[in-house]
């Protein structure tokens, strides 16, 4: 008799009826040849901004050990086209859309969110709150508490729909900006967007990536997200998104053992389009082997002992 796998997870009012789902940037329409959406968790786009954007300048991805840096500069076509033609795209799916929201000010994310919110098919707003606020000093709003939970409160003031804050692992305290999220009426948290990194070519000397700085993603940040999830579900309620060098189904389990609720996959999409699918499948194919039911009941269960600071 095969025992039937749970394998739902809630995110506040949204229930998925798994938790894997791509990472923003790592997804698009063209992988509808290759992988079946409906079986995905939920199906997140690439951050869309109110203007377009042409991106940041070329080479805007170069590969690093266990690793790669990205810049792209959240190249956009601009909200109007995202309404008219990705919102619609995939609303023809089962599966619940997650829209992804970069903006410039706190104003601009209100705005941005009243109108894709107001769309019967999005079912949860990820607002991107690791981009830099051009109205204050530049930096990024998720790099301040009291910004964050401003950002979120002001989001949340237009729309009742699920808020998934993604925060950026470039703070000295993520659990700080973890609760500033969820004081402003975040329903979820994403940890975490990538790490602020740096390669060069020593040959020619120059950066190799066009903008100098981009983001590292890929296994070899893996165990710095994990030790976040684990810090950050230490001291909140909320579900957490998992996001960060998943590659295989151990990656994510581990991601859920230390606090995550659901996952993302990114990096490993590049390199295995069916990522997502195979990695779904692995934890299956764990639970069964463990005799677990359903997945809920492994999200923080890590036997972790005290943890202290000797040795660093």
């Amino acid at each position: 008799m095969t025992t039937e796998l749970k394998m739902s997870v809630n995110i506040g009012s949204l229930t998925l009826a798994n938790p894997i789902m791509p990472a923003s940037g790592a997804f698009g329409e063209d992988m509808e040849g290759i992988i079946d959406f409906n079986q995905l968790g939920a199906v997140v786009p690439k951050s869309i901004t109110k203007h377009p954007r042409k991106g940041n300048a070329t080479p805007r991805v170069c590969e690093t050990p266990a690793g790669m840096i990205n810049s792209i500069g959240i190249q956009s076509k601009g909200i109007d086209y995202y309404m008219e033609n990705v919102i619609p795209y995939y609303g023809r799916y089962q599966t619940p859309l997650i829209s992804s929201i970069s903006a410039d000010s706190i104003d601009e994310f209100a705005e941005m969110a009243s109108i894709i919110a107001g769309t019967k098919e999005v079912a949860a707003l990820e607002l991107n709150i690791s981009c830099p606020n051009l109205k204050g000093n530049g930096a990024a709003f998720g790099m301040d508490a009291k910004l964050t939970r401003e950002l979120i409160s002001e989001v949340r003031k237009v729309t009742e729909k699920p808020l998934i804050a993604k925060l950026t692992p470039n703070v000295t305290s993520i659990q700080e900006i973890a609760l500033a999220a969820e004081a402003g009426g975040a329903d979820g948290l994403n940890v975490a967007n990538t790490l602020l990194a740096m390669a060069i070519d020593v040959h020619t000397r120059r950066p190799r990536i066009g903008n100098v700085l981009g983001g590292l993603s890929g296994p070899a940040v893996k165990p710095i997200i994990v030790r976040m999830i684990y810090q950050v579900h230490q001291v909140t309620n909320l579900p957490i998104i998992g996001c960060g060098g998943v590659m295989n189904g151990e990656d994510a389990l581990e991601m859920i053992l230390a606090g995550a609720s659901a996952v993302q996959v990114g990096t490993a999409s590049f390199v295995q389009p069916t990522a997502m699918l195979d990695i779904l499948e692995e934890i299956k194919q764990y639970m069964v082997q463990y005799g677990i039911t359903d997945i809920n009941s492994l999200v923080g269960q890590v036997a972790a002992g005290k943890h202290t600071t000797e040795g660093c």
